[in-house]
C-alpha cells in the first residue's frame, strides 16, 4: 500500500502530461477543450480511487497479519530472498491476478467489487486510479497460496503493488500499438479493449503485467476500432459512494425478488447478465449504436466548478495529510476522518449532478471539516484561525454559487 501512496505524485505528473496531450490532440481536431478528460468525470475517478485507499488504510495490517501468519504456521517450503524467488514470486502473483481479474468479471459478486474500474465512459490515467473501495477484501485470497509456498509476506505485497503500479500508464489512449513488445507484455492498446463495452471486447484481456495468461488461456483480444467504454448499463452518476453500492444493490434486489432459494444463492454466483427465469432469465450484453451513442454528461455553472476544484484540492490535502499520518492518530479520529472524507467524495460528486440536497449535506460537512485542525493540533490560535478560515471561507463559497438544477445531456 505504502508503495502506491508514495507514487500519488507521479501519478497526478503524468496526469498533466496526459493532459496536455489531451489538449493539443482536440486543439488539432477542432474542440475547444480536451478531448479525453471531463473534469466531473475525473473527480469522480479520484473520489473511488480517495475512498479505495481510505479504506485500504484500515484492512493493509490485517491482509499483511493473514499472510504473516499462513507464511509462519503453514509454508511448505522455505525460499531464500534471491533473484530467483522474486522472478518466482512475480510469475506467480501475476498469474493469480489474471485468473482473480477474470473471475471479477465472471462471478457476480467479485463483479459487484469490481465493476468500479469499468464505469468510466472516458479513458485516461485518472480511470487507473478508479478503484473499488472493498476489492481488496476479495482479492488477497488469491496470494494467500504464494506464502503458503513459502515466500515471505514482504516479498508478496511488493511484487504486488509493482503488478498494480504497472499497469497505471496502460490506461491512456496516447500510446497506439508498440509492435514486438505487446508480444508479451500489457499495453495500452490490450488495456483499451478490456475498458470497452462492445460486445466482442467484454470479459477479454485480463492480464496485469503479462498479456501471455489471456493468449495461454484463450481470453486475448486485440484491439481493432477504438471500444466504446464503460459498462453495458452506464452508470449516470459521479457519486462515488454509488458507484461502490450500485450493483450490490441490484444483486441484493433480484435475490430478494425472486422465488426460489436456490436462485437467491446463484444470483451471487453466475455470471453477470444471469437473473433468474421469474426475473426474465439471461440478458446478455447489447452493442450500443455508435452513431447515437451519447456519453453520461452534466453542466453546472462556471462557479460551481470553480467550487467543486477548491474543494477538491482540499480534500487531497486532507486525504494525504490522513494516509501518512493515520498510525499517529486515536482511533475515534481515523474513523471520523475517514467518515469525512467519504461524505465529501459524496458531495462533490452529487453538486457536479447539480442536485439541491448537497447543499445541506454540505454544510454538515464544511462545519466537521473546521474541527481537523483542533483534533490535530489542540485549542491554540493556529487551530482557530485554521477552523474559522476553512469554515467561513467555504461555506460563504457554497451560497455564493449553488444555482437550480442542471440540463442533463
Amino acid at each position: 500500500m505504502e508503495y502506491i501512496i508514495l507514487s500519488i505524485p507521479l501519478f497526478f505528473l503524468l496526469m498533466a502530461v496526459e493532459l496536455a496531450w489531451s489538449a493539443w490532440h482536440g486543439a488539432k481536431a477542432g474542440l475547444t477543450r480536451s478531448s479525453v478528460y471531463r473534469f466531473n468525470d475525473f473527480v469522480a475517478n479520484m473520489g473511488c480511487g480517495i475512498g479505495s485507499q481510505v479504506v485500504g488504510a484500515f484492512t493493509k495490517a490485517g491482509i499483511f497479519a493473514i499472510y504473516l501468519a499462513v507464511y509462519d504456521h503453514w509454508r511448505l517450503f522455505t525460499l531464500p530472498s534471491t533473484p530467483l524467488t522474486w522472478l518466482l514470486a512475480f510469475l506467480l502473483i501475476d498469474l493469480l491476478y489474471y485468473w482473480f481479474h477474470r473471475l471479477s468479471h465472471e462471478i457476480n459478486f467479485l463483479w459487484a467489487a469490481h465493476i468500479v474500474h469499468h464505469q468510466s465512459e472516458e479513458y485516461n490515467l485518472s480511470v487507473a486510479l478508479r478503484q473499488s473501495w472493498w476489492q481488496g477484501l476479495f482479492s488477497f485470497w488469491f496470494y494467500i497460496p504464494v506464502a503458503l509456498l513459502g515466500v515471505h509476506p514482504l516479498v508478496i505485497v511488493t511484487v504486488g503493488a509493482f503488478v498494480t503500479l504497472y499497469q497505471f500508464w496502460i490506461h491512456t489512449k496516447a500510446i497506439g500499438r508498440m509492435g514486438a513488445f505487446e508480444w508479451l507484455f500489457n499495453t495500452p492498446s490490450h488495456h483499451r479493449v478490456h475498458h470497452g463495452s462492445d460486445p466482442k471486447y467484454i470479459d477479454r484481456n485480463h492480464a496485469g503485467t503479462l498479456i501471455i495468461w489471456d493468449k495461454l488461456f484463450g481470453t486475448f483480444q486485440r484491439e481493432e476500432e477504438e471500444p466504446i467504454y464503460g459498462i453495458t448499463t452506464p452508470l449516470q452518476s459521479w457519486d462515488p459512494v454509488k458507484a461502490n453500492f450500485h450493483y450490490w444493490g441490484d444483486l441484493l434486489r433480484w435475490a430478494r425478488q425472486t422465488r426460489s432459494w436456490k436462485d437467491k444463492l446463484l444470483v451471487f454466483v453466475k455470471p453477470p447478465g444471469w437473473k433468474p427465469a421469474d426475473l426474465g432469465g439471461f440478458e446478455g450484453p447489447r452493442a450500443k449504436d455508435r452513431a447515437s451513442y451519447v456519453k453520461f454528461d452534466t453542466q453546472v455553472p462556471r462557479a460551481m466548478s470553480l467550487y467543486v476544484a477548491v474543494q477538491f484540492t482540499l480534500l487531497l490535502a486532507l486525504t494525504t495529510l490522513f494516509l501518512f499520518q493515520q498510525q499517529r492518530m486515536s482511533a475515534w479520529m481515523q474513523w471520523g476522518m475517514a467518515g469525512l472524507i467519504v461524505l465529501w467524495v459524496m458531495n462533490l460528486g452529487v453538486l457536479l449532478e447539480g442536485k439541491r440536497w448537497p447543499l445541506w449535506s454540505e454544510g454538515v460537512r464544511i462545519a466537521c471539516t473546521s474541527l481537523v485542525p483542533f483534533a490535530l493540533i489542540g485549542p491554540v490560535g493556529f487551530a482557530t484561525m485554521a477552523a474559522a478560515i476553512l469554515f467561513i471561507g467555504s461555506f460563504l463559497h457554497l451560497v455564493l454559487v449553488f444555482r437550480p438544477p442542471v440540463r442533463m445531456v
